[in-house]
Order: structure tokens, then sequence, then C-alpha cells
């Protein structure tokens, strides 16, 4: 079973159930129904046409559930539309469904949340992760937002910065998370940078290069996490690294400075240092400083912290984290680094394995049980 081709013709199926006129809530319950059929029925008997399959299957889910509603049954004359067999043609309304789900009658965090659950293929419990929430908040909000997007008929898109939040969110959970979705968010920014002249389309398109150029380095041979300031360099996209920093170049040009600019600027000056020895942390934390005004997250003051460590001392860095909540995810393992960093190493290695107790990802949670183990046996010796 092609889990990754079920995913990349999601957005396609749903697109034509909407356009039938399914109202979106209902259209992705059909979807989602058609795909578990999909996994009972494909190893066996696989179709011809993925796409033709997966779109009959779920209008017909659709009209199942459509007859079941009573309020609906004025929907069964939809029957005799129900596509005819054979091939579906191949348009990709993935970007497109990205605008349709960023409705204007959401709010920007439901609208992402419900296209990251509809469109994106994230579980629940990523966007929580990506939220900073518990699972279910995350879980009221999106059923919230179905409820109030059905019945709303798809023809008032929503606007650019919704659908950018939604790129970046499954970006960075492909980029680090379970499922693989890094690529596709590229080419779908690379699709919106086509047509729409923004400087924060740049900007995001930049931001994504420049981190996926380092994915390579970024895990050793036997899968375990590499820190960036011991990632091999010359294993690193410098094709991918000087693409993104000439698109960034050009979008700060036009001095309307946004979020994703600032943070491809905090990326390029790490792609720009030979070493991690040479990489400038007094201009990254300037740049942390115009995040910290433009966005006032306290993810970029936890990050600040750190390269206020790197560039001013590690005590520095631990007045600046001193100043946030210290339930923030990754609280603990910036605290034990900026310990360790300093020298005390005892109340690093406690926190390293309190941070490991705390972290969701498999491999960070790794990573920082082998620093505490590392950080032990060097006091015990």
């Amino acid at each position: 079973m092609d889990e990754a081709l079920l995913r990349s013709l999601t957005p396609s199926v749903l697109t034509v159930l909407v356009r039938r006129g399914a109202d979106f809530a209902a259209a992705e319950d059909a979807v989602q129904d058609a795909l578990v059929e999909a996994v009972r029925v494909w190893p066996d008997d696989p179709p011809r046409d993925a796409k033709g399959w997966l779109v009959t299957v779920a209008w017909r889910k659709f009209l199942d559930a459509a007859r079941a509603d009573t309020a609906r049954r004025r929907r069964e004359d939809l029957v005799d539309e129900e596509p005819a067999p054979g091939p579906a043609p191949a348009v990709d309304d993935t970007l497109q469904l990205y605008f349709l789900c960023a409705h204007p009658s959401l709010t920007p965090s439901s609208a992402v949340a419900l296209t990251l659950r509809a469109v994106g293929g994230l579980t629940t419990r990523q966007i929580a992760r990506a939220y900073l929430v518990p699972e279910a908040t995350m879980a009221q909000r999106i059923s919230r937002a179905k409820r109030t997007v059905s019945g709303v008929r798809f023809d008032r898109p929503g606007d650019v910065a919704t659908v950018l939040r939604v790129l970046y969110l499954v970006f960075n959970e492909g980029y680090s998370g379970d499922v693989d979705l890094s690529a596709e968010a590229i080419r779908l920014t690379r699709q919106l940078a086509a047509v729409i002249d923004h400087p924060e389309v740049a900007g995001l398109l930049a931001l994504m290069l420049l981190h996926h150029a380092r994915r390579a380095a970024r895990t050793a041979p036997d899968g375990s996490l590499v820190p960036l300031a011991e990632q091999d360099r010359g294993r690193w996209d410098t094709r991918a690294i000087a693409e993104g920093v000439e698109i960034l170049q050009a979008a700060l040009a036009r001095d309307r400075l946004g979020e994703f600019q600032a943070q491809a600027a905090v990326a390029a000056l790490h792609a720009d240092a030979p070493t991690a020895e040479e990489t400038d942390w007094v201009q990254i934390v300037e740049w942390y400083d115009e995040l910290t005004r433009l966005t006032d997250s306290p993810v970029v003051r936890l990050n600040r912290a750190v390269a206020v460590g790197e560039a001013d001392g590690p005590r520095a860095g631990l007045a600046a984290l001193a100043e946030l909540d210290d339930s923030l995810p990754r609280y603990t393992a910036v605290a034990a680094y900026l310990h360790e960093r300093a020298g005390d190493l005892t109340t690093a290695a406690r926190l390293y394995a309190e941070a490991a107790k705390k972290a969701t990802d498999t491999l960070e949670r790794d990573h920082l049980t082998r620093r505490a183990a590392r950080l032990n046996t060097r006091l015990r010796h």
C-alpha cells in the first residue's frame, strides 16, 4: 500500500467533491472513508486509475451519508451526477484547496488547523504539538471549524497570510516529524511564489530551502540526531543554499520585513558560516530581536536565549532564559545546554534527563538521553 500516493491524491479528490456540491465537512469525512476502503481493498485488487477509484468511492460514501440524514434528502438527485468510470483528469488542486480551507468565515488559527488536518495529512496530535496546546483542545478547535464551514459555499478563498502559516507548519512537521511533508510544502510554496509577488511568500520559500539544504546532515548513519554545530557542512546542499539566499536578498531589498524573511535571515547566517565557531551570533541575536518585535512568540524568545548564550556567554543566555515560562516545550533542553556551556555539568546532566522525558520526538528524546549519559560518565571519572 503506497501511503504517499494516497496522501498526494487526497486534496484533488476532496476538491472534486466540494465542486460537486458537497459541504466541506461531509466531503472530508467521505474522502477519509474512501481512504480506509482503499487500504482494505487495494492490496488484493489495485485499481488501474487510483484517483478515479477514490473519487467514485468517496462520492458514493458522501451520497450514502446524505441519504442517511433526513435534513439532506434533497441531495438525492445528485446520484445522477456520479462520476463516470474512467481516468480522472490529472489536475493538481492542492494549492487551491489550501486557499479554500482558509475561508473568511474561519479565524486564522481555525483555518490553519482545519487545513493541516484535512489537506496536509497531519494528525490532531501533530497539529496540537505545533500549536503548543493539548490534543483535546485542538480536536475541539478542528470540530468547531468543520461545523462552521458545513454548508458554506467555498467561493471566497482565504488570505495569503493564513495559507503561508499552513505551509510553514506542514514543512516543519515534514522536516522534523513522523511524516515526510517538507518536499510537498516546498513544491506548493514555489507554486505560490510563481503567481503571487509578495515578499513574505519569497521569505517562506527561502526559509524552507535553507533549512532543507541541511537535511542530509541532520542525522548520523545510525539514524541519531546531529546538532547543527556538529553537522558535516560538506553534506549541506550548496545549490539550495545559494537559491535560498538569492530569494531572501531580493525579498529584503523591498523593505517590507516580515516574520518569514527574518527567520530566513537567521538560517542564512548559519548557512554562511564555514564552521560553527565562525557563526555570526551577534547578527543572529539582532534578527531574533526583530522576530520578537514582529511576533512576540515565546518560541522565538527561547531561540533568542540560545543565541544570546552564544554571543554573550552562557550566563547571559541563562539570564534571558529566566525571563520565560519554564513550561515551554524545549525550555528544559535549552537550560541543560546553557548549563553545560557554563561548566555546571551536574545540573546539565539532570536537566538533559528531564528534557528527554518531556520530548515528543523520538530522535530528540534519544539525543537528549545520550547527552545526559555522556555527562554522567564524565562526572563519574
